[in-house]
């Protein structure tokens, strides 16, 4: 492919890549190659990736051979992807959370995530910049910042475009072109926001779906990994390769789980003729004209499509106010956990050792303060407290039974449809449900709302379903993106 390589690369679908390398045209290596070249040219102004692989050429190198020799694993086979900065791996990549205090830090395995998408022949391009500890270190700190990596910017405006959070690298990375695809987290909107932000597709699974082991969490209840991709095509694939069960989280071994091996059956471009969405215009409220005006746009192309849109909907649970409880009491005891796990040269055990670390290092590690870690660590850290235990319940309750399910099932539902950065993905998010987000126009002008972010820029347009409905997802996402191709790469 030669000097073409370079414009051939911006937009290539994993399956576009995969077709190549099997016709000879193109390499794995020449893949890799480019990508870092890209990185370097892009990524001093964005800071999307914290660290990159060194060892991503020669494993690229090996599977070119293995794929001469034996011939291709599948549909990763070859392919550059990265991971969030949380997502333990055990090679010449560190795993921090953006923290300074993790900077060192070399799990002794990798997680499941990184060791599965090895299995499938995917190549682990490095570490993707993030909100450091999942944006759950201080009140005041912008989404897309770590005291290790910098403040990752959006490549549709930087400095100017929200690039949403915690998996801000994650997102406009793989927007810029940066990797083939990327896997972020969510605890509540951080994969939907920055998908949605950059143009690009996200799909936060069901939790349980995909295993959590070797991830530095956040909470137990809410925390799920997922596939960051500039097409649902590829992120369907991706989806598939992650979903086995691992004993080693209890989440993926429940008696109700419904999980595939492969989620591309489910790109179906006919089946919005058949679905119902709801409207639940409660959470359009805070909206300006622009941003409504892309929803009501999206909501024309549905049926036009030929989706039967009721329009409105009503959640029993739309009034509710929330707290943050299992986030404050859930931190310190599973942070604490994991970082028990990591080997002795590693300077923190304990989220008291963090605070105390940034304490003693302030100029680089306290730009921002830390309240957040220090609310967390007034709990007991043993997850005995009842105020944690009741709201918990409640998060379960009026979010799920109470909220997105009796919604689906009293208007017969397949999904609800709301717009990228909203706050029904903090519903999903408690009740543990999916969602995904596909590139839904862009807000020429925006307005700033009261956290002082600009609504200027992409939107995704996204779907929310009940647990374990990723398929059906998957099939509106897939017939809106055929409608629509609201994906544009950035001018960078």
């Amino acid at each position: 492919m030669g000097s073409k390589l370079d414009e051939w690369i911006v937009e290539a679908s994993i399956g576009m890549m995969q077709q190549a390398m099997e016709e000879g045209r193109l390499s794995s290596e020449e893949l890799v190659s480019q990508y870092l070249e890209r990185i370097e040219r892009y990524d001093h102004s964005l800071k999307s990736v914290i660290e990159v692989n060194p060892e991503a050429l020669d494993i690229a190198r090996a599977l070119d051979s293995e794929r001469k020799g034996r011939g291709s694993r599948g549909g990763l086979h070859g392919i550059p992807v990265l991971l969030k900065d949380n997502m333990g791996t055990n090679d010449k990549t560190r795993t921090s959370a953006g923290a300074l205090a993790l900077a060192c830090s070399i799990p002794k395995e990798d997680s499941f995530v990184a060791s599965q998408l090895r299995d499938a022949g995917a190549v682990l391009l490095g570490k993707a910049n993030m909100t450091e500890w999942a944006n759950f270190m201080s009140s005041t700190m912008p989404a897309g910042y770590s005291s290790r990596g910098g403040q990752t910017l959006n490549p549709y405006g930087p400095g100017e475009i929200f690039v949403g959070g915690s998996s801000s690298g994650s997102a406009a990375a793989v927007a810029a072109n940066l990797a083939a695809a990327a896997i972020g987290t969510e605890t509540s909107g951080s994969i939907i926001s920055p998908a949605s932000q950059n143009c690009i597709v996200g799909i936060k699974p069901t939790v349980g779906l995909i295993s959590r082991y070797g991830i530095i969490p956040l909470t137990e209840t809410q925390d799920t990994p997922g596939p960051m991709a500039r097409t649902v095509a590829d992120a369907a694939l991706l989806l598939g390769a992650l979903t086995a069960r691992d004993r080693r989280d209890a989440s993926t071994c429940k008696k109700h789980r419904l999980a595939f091996s492969d989620y591309t059956p489910f790109l179906d471009r006919n089946f919005l003729a058949r679905a119902r969405i709801g409207i639940p215009r409660h959470y359009y409220q805070h909206l300006d004209d622009e941003s409504l005006a892309l929803l009501e746009h999206a909501i024309q192309v549905l049926r036009s499509e030929g989706a039967t849109v009721i329009d409105p909907v009503e959640l029993p649970c739309q009034g509710e106010e929330w707290d943050a409880y299992v986030l404050q009491f859930e931190f310190k005891k599973y942070l604490n956990d994991y970082l028990r796990t990591l080997p002795e040269s590693v300077p923190v055990r304990t989220l008291e050792d963090v605070i105390r670390f940034n304490e003693q290092h302030p100029e680089t590690a306290l730009k921002y303060g830390q309240d957040v870690l220090l609310w967390s660590n007034q709990t007991s850290g043993t997850l005995t407290e009842q105020v944690y235990l009741n709201s918990k319940r409640r998060n379960f309750e009026l979010a799920g039974r109470q909220g997105i399910d009796a919604a689906l099932e009293r208007y017969r539902l397949d999904a609800l449809l709301i717009l990228g950065d909203d706050d029904m993905n903090d519903l999903a998010a408690r009740a543990g449900y999916p969602s995904i987000t596909v590139p839904g126009g862009f807000v020429a002008e925006g307005t700033i709302t009261e956290e002082g972010h600009s609504t200027k820029g992409p939107h995704g347009i996204t779907f929310v379903g009940t647990a374990f409905s990723e398929p059906t997802l998957i099939r509106l996402a897939y017939g809106f993106e055929q409608a629509t191709q609201h994906r544009v790469p950035p001018n960078l």
